[in-house]
């Protein structure tokens, strides 16, 4: 009886006692709590070795970019390759995809004038026979910036048109193709293409040949009337191909007065 007492009192007694009444036991836990709580988070070591690990994570992303780099700069040169690998673009793809500057044209009624003053030229002067086209084929040159020309007939009309070409020149000379019909012309002149047979009154359709662009169509021009003249600006490297057509005519060969020069 007296022995449970006495446990009674000794758990009492304890039971009293307060966690501060062990200041030691306190600081012993809380410093090691705290050393737990810095091991788990390894703060001391990441502060010493912060320096050393980003300049090893500076290295790492420097490597990879010059990893990444030489397959940035493949790529480009793989575009330029492609850019300028490529063969120029063609003399039909320029044609079609560089519409040309409008001819300036002109008349003037001084036709005595200008036939006194073109029958003294050599080769001003000619006929076109009854259902021949003559072409004249005049290049660019790199001394002057423009063709000109005027022109007149004797005592009726004659069919006029003028396209370019852009094929390469190899020829700088100016000369005069004669053709008795449209078909002949194609088989003599593979550089014109195909040329159809429409009305000259109603204008000629553009050819066939891709090379080549209409400035003027191939209209009957009352040039026994009055002088047709005009001038075209060089659009580059090319040929103007100048048409006197007289294939309407069955019966009548015209007298062409013309001259076709260069100006600066």
């Amino acid at each position: 009886m007296e022995r449970l007492e006495g446990t009674s009192e000794l758990q009492s007694r304890l039971s009293s006692l307060s966690f501060s009444s062990f200041p030691g036991i306190t600081s012993k836990h809380c410093e090691s709590a705290q050393s737990d709580r810095l091991q788990n988070t390894d703060l001391s070591t990441n502060l010493s070795q912060s320096p050393k690990q980003a300049n090893m994570d500076a290295s790492e992303q420097r490597e990879e970019a010059n990893e990444e780099a030489p397959a940035e700069h493949t790529s480009g040169d793989q575009g330029e390759k492609s850019s300028t690998g490529r063969p120029p673009l063609s003399t039909e793809i320029k044609a079609e995809t560089s519409p040309l500057k409008p001819p300036s044209t002109w008349t003037s009624a001084a036709l005595k004038e200008l036939k006194a003053k073109l029958r003294t030229e050599k080769d001003s002067m000619v006929t076109v026979y009854r259902g021949d086209i003559m072409t004249v084929h005049v290049p660019t040159v790199p001394e002057a910036k423009k063709v000109c020309w005027e022109f007149a007939t004797d005592g009726y009309d004659i069919g006029f048109g003028i396209y370019f070409d852009w094929t390469p020149i190899t020829n700088r000379a100016i000369t005069v193709h004669i053709s008795e019909s449209s078909d002949d012309e194609d088989e003599e002149e593979e550089l014109e293409g195909p040329v159809t047979n429409e009305d000259v009154e109603k204008g000629s359709k553009a050819e066939s040949n891709s090379n080549l662009v209409e400035l003027i169509p191939v209209y009957r021009q009352d040039s026994h009337l009055t002088i047709y003249g005009g001038s075209h600006d060089f659009p580059g490297e090319g040929t103007y191909l100048f048409k006197f057509d007289n294939s309407y005519s069955l019966w009548r060969n015209k007298t062409l007065y013309y001259r076709v020069y260069y100006s600066a």
